[in-house]
């Protein structure tokens, strides 16, 4: 099989009624998810579906490669890095920060058309797996309790660090954005770390972990305690990990998107912080999907969200409309 993320496909087994044959699933950064058939004796495959359209496969894409760095406390973070083609190594290029979702979440080798299209238009691009992701043992995966925004963000921090060190990025082009955990960690970092962003598009992010509380369901609020205990006796950690406590500190210029039908972040979250900045005169906008949820799943939402992002990037970081 090629390189990128591969698992089995079939259900309820993956293996042929003969059991010579595996039905798998491929993707990666270049390509997007297609079965295919992998040959037990012969250890061949062969790809089954092709999902790409004409104009993708047509058009030259910058696959990921994993890196890693130092964080502010020695440890070392893994992390995937999309470099476009062409670039000046001068210190110019604008650069992104993606910050996953979770926070128990895993970044990987996997198809994203919203990273794809960012690189395309000549932003490198990082997304680290920061304290609290899974795949790195139960110590790491418990190294943000309590601590949501602080020793993940410093993460983050250090994510753009390593872009500017490579000698390819200007620090004043650095944004950050991501969508749910992701969206949560870019309005704490425009908010506690304001000089090292240039511009944030944040989706279906959590503003105030007590607000969260009165709106998510049962499920999600024992998930939120397990991170940062109990909201009576823990209320300072609350506090702490809220980008509400931050809030007035933003200067970077924020897009919000949001599903209208979010059960999981709901929408007051993202209405609270385009009130909060629009109050203070800060530089904010904000798109609202109708019948969409948690994400967005309709295609022409994917499309226009990130159609969204790449315009709000080139306003503030390249300075075109």
């Amino acid at each position: 099989m090629p390189g990128g993320v591969n698992g089995f496909a079939g259900y309820p087994s993956s293996f042929s009624p003969s059991g010579d044959r595996l039905l798998l699933s491929h993707e990666s950064s270049v390509e997007p998810g297609d079965f295919w058939i992998y040959h037990v004796s012969s250890r061949k495959s062969k790809q089954l579906t092709y999902s790409a359209i004409a104009s993708l496969n047509s058009v030259p894409r910058s696959p990921s490669q994993i890196i890693s760095y130092k964080s502010f406390d020695g440890k070392t973070i893994s992390a995937l890095l999309w470099m476009p083609f062409n670039l000046k190594r001068d210190g110019s290029n604008p650069a992104l920060v993606l910050p996953h979702g979770g926070p128990t979440g895993q970044s990987g080798d996997y198809w994203s058309p919203r990273v794809a299209a960012l690189v395309s238009r000549g932003y490198i691009c990082i997304e680290a797996n920061v304290r609290g992701s899974t795949g790195y043992g139960m110590e790491f995966q418990k190294a943000n309790y309590q601590d949501l925004g602080g020793g993940d963000l410093q993460d983050e921090v250090y994510a753009a660090k390593f872009l500017e060190a490579t000698g390819y990025v200007n620090p004043n082009k650095i944004g950050i954005t991501g969508g749910s955990y992701g969206g949560f960690m870019t309005l704490m970092a425009i908010g506690r770390t304001p000089d090292i962003w240039a511009a944030g598009v944040e989706m279906y992010g959590i503003i105030d972990w007590m607000t969260m509380l009165e709106h998510e369901d049962p499920m999600l609020q024992q998930y939120e305690m397990s991170l940062l205990g109990d909201p009576v006796k823990d209320r300072a950690a609350y506090n702490a990990a809220s980008p509400i406590t931050y809030i007035h500190s933003v200067k970077a210029p924020l897009l919000v998107l949001q599903g209208e039908n979010d059960p999981r972040v709901p929408k007051e979250e993202a209405e609270q912080v385009v009130i909060l900045l629009k109050r203070d005169g800060k530089t904010v906008d904000a798109h609202y999907y109708a019948n969409e949820g948690h994400g967005f799943e309709k295609r022409e939402n994917q499309i226009d969200s990130i159609r969204r992002t790449v315009a709000w990037f080139d306003k503030y970081l390249k300075g075109t409309n």
